[in-house]
């Protein structure tokens, strides 16, 4: 599966190439406003931040949410106590779009995260111009030297990466690209079976001036409380807060877990 998404993405990522080139992409990149510190946005602190995200499907469970004012729906995570967005941008399998993150970005203060299955440079420099302040960088799809190579892209625009793993190996490849910004998903992206017990299993692997990062599986205020005794700084929550129907006040509840 995670093969399938990643092969889909970089072949729209060229279709999109061939109307605009690598040089505009890169030269509307550079020509945007600094972007947030997000890694100061998502700092530890007294209690968990959370990033919520824009998601209109899954491979997993297929449609799950209209969201036609992606902006209005970011907004609502704004009031409600986010620290992040995060926007999912690919088409096929999720229904997103880098429209949805250039709404979201128009709309809002905090950091936004193009969470996409990013493997060309063209990529992120599309992140960029498209507004987004972090960029995910999945270590499975990745090998090692392109991973270096994204990883220090990232950060030379002003960004910061989140980089996911699965693995205690997978979070040594992030550590040894200088990461500073590490997810645990407990999703396997191959199986796509769940996991939620693997961050508590991996957080001790993740050192101390490390963001810790907990994603998926995450329904409820106990399952953001498990994350958070089990060492999570941060907690991406996804479908949950578009399904539930007042993001707001679940968002409130997370936080407040």
């Amino acid at each position: 599966m995670l093969a399938e998404l990643v092969a889909g993405a970089v072949e729209d990522a060229s279709a999109r190439r061939s109307l605009r080139t690598l040089e505009t992409v890169e030269a509307e990149a550079l020509a945007r406003e600094a972007p947030r510190d997000a890694l100061s946005w998502l700092a530890p602190a007294d209690r968990v931040k959370i990033i919520a995200e824009v998601k209109r499907a899954s491979p997993s469970r297929g449609p799950l949410a209209d969201i036609p004012d992606p902006a209005a729906l970011a907004v609502s995570y704004e009031t409600g106590g986010a620290s992040a967005i995060s926007v999912l941008t690919e088409g096929r399998r999720f229904g997103g779009s880098l429209a949805d993150l250039e709404a979201v970005r128009a709309a809002v203060e905090l950091p936004v995260l193009r969470k996409d299955f990013i493997a060309e440079p063209y990529q992120v420099f599309e992140a960029r111009a498209a507004g987004a302040d972090i960029v995910l960088l999945i270590v499975a799809a990745l090998e090692q030297s392109r991973l270096a190579e994204l990883h220090d892209l990232v950060t030379s625009l002003g960004m910061a990466a989140l980089v996911e793993t699965h693995s205690g190996d997978e979070i040594s490849r992030a550590l040894d690209i200088g990461a500073s910004l590490v997810g645990v998903n407990a999703r396997n992206l191959s199986t796509f079976e769940l996991d939620q017990n693997l961050f508590g299993s991996l957080a001790d692997s993740i050192p101390s001036g490390v963001i810790r990062v907990a994603e998926s599986a995450v329904t409820s205020p106990a399952d953001v409380a498990h994350y958070r005794q089990g060492g999570a700084d941060v907690v991406l929550v996804g479908e949950a807060l578009v399904t539930q129907g007042d993001p707001v006040t679940t968002l409130q509840q997370f936080l407040a877990a």
